[in-house]
């Protein structure tokens, strides 16, 4: 440390230039992984199942596909709110929609599929006065959804026959994960010591506590979860109909689940990926054929895309917003300027 200190150039890499070439492998290594899942799925199905994935959306699913996403979307906002204010920061249930369409529209153009969150928490934070906070909130609610999500899913699939039922095992292993985390961080939610680990059990303890736990949070933050998974099944329920599937509910819904636990998986090209892998995964092994997956979960795609298109409006808004504050404060910045520069020009004129 002191070498550092004192500007001398020690043979091994400092830890923070560690993490940095870290954080560049893996802003790398997500979009490529997606990519490599679709070049693989390319290369053994050809082109023909993503093709008919697009072709098979019409208007009337791309309006019943809007409908459900905005529901989908306002209880995802609320769930947000929620958290949020149980941190301390404000957010209105209009903001978290709007915010919420931004973030599903960046994520759905930008690779990786998680820097629209990661945008609208650092927005949010930074207008509450603190951008770490506001990236808090944002990674509780979306665990809480991923927890919820998880618990849905295993219990859909031990309640139904499915021959997936085998693939249980990945999600029961996130959500006992999941769970031992924020059993550990209650546990030690008065840990001493200046470690940072010790700093990060005591953080994320008492988010847990004042943003999940509290009785008036919890409840509507299940509920709302509830409900925006329920509408992101029923749109691939859509997309699997629109795809040509005939297969019933009781055989379509566990693979809706799969499909949607993998796609929180952020190794991606702007959802793209993972997705289609899942899918193609699923339904070949419930003997439905991996081109009719890849097709169903390429509608899911576009449906998605479509209606978070809303968001691009929100972005161009705040852009302009952004604007014309800008101009706003420089043209203040200008007449204070010139007001002060008056007194100075009458004093002078007068004394000539």
């Amino acid at each position: 440390m002191e070498l550092w200190a004192a500007g001398t150039r020690c043979p091994w890499p400092h830890p923070w230039e560690v993490a940095e070439v870290s954080r560049s492998l893996v802003r790398w290594l997500q979009p490529l992984a997606g990519a490599a899942v679709l070049g693989v799925l390319v290369w053994r199905l050809g082109a023909g199942p993503f093709l008919a994935g697009i072709t098979a959306v019409d208007a009337r699913v791309l309006a019943a596909s809007a409908v459900v996403l905005f529901l989908a979307t306002v209880c995802s906002a609320w769930r947000w709110r929620l958290v949020a204010r149980g941190l301390g920061l404000e957010l209105t249930l209009k903001s978290a929609v709007a915010a919420s369409y931004r973030a599903q529209f960046l994520n759905s153009t930008l690779p990786g599929g998680i820097l629209g969150d990661v945008h609208r928490g650092l927005a949010h934070g930074r207008a509450g006065g603190d951008a770490g906070l506001g990236l808090r909130a944002v990674a509780w609610e979306r665990a809480a959804g991923q927890l919820v999500q998880g618990v849905l899913a295993l219990a859909l699939l031990a309640a139904l026959l499915s021959p997936v039922r085998t693939a249980v095992a990945l999600p029961a292993v996130v959500l006992l994960g999941a769970a031992a985390v924020v059993l550990a961080a209650l546990r030690l939610r008065t840990a001493d010591g200046p470690s940072w680990w010790a700093r990060i059990l005591r953080t994320a303890a008492a988010d847990v506590r004042r943003g999940l736990l509290p009785r008036h949070t919890w409840p509507g933050v299940v509920t709302a979860s509830f409900l925006a998974v329920a509408g992101y099944v029923a749109v691939f329920l859509m997309a699997a109909r629109s795809a040509g599937s005939t297969a019933p509910l009781r055989q379509l819904l566990p693979l809706a689940v799969l499909v949607l636990m993998a796609m929180a998986v952020p190794a991606s090209i702007a959802g793209w990926g993972p997705r289609e892998g899942a899918a193609a995964w699923a339904f070949s092994a419930a003997g439905l054929g991996a081109a009719q997956g890849v097709s169903a979960a390429v509608v899911y795609g576009v449906l998605s895309l479509v209606s978070c298109l809303p968001g691009a409006l929100v972005l161009v808004a705040g852009a302009r917003a952004g604007a014309r504050a800008g101009v706003g404060a420089a043209g203040a910045a200008g007449r204070q300027a010139v007001e002060a520069e008056r007194p100075a020009g009458r004093l002078g004129g007068g004394l000539g």
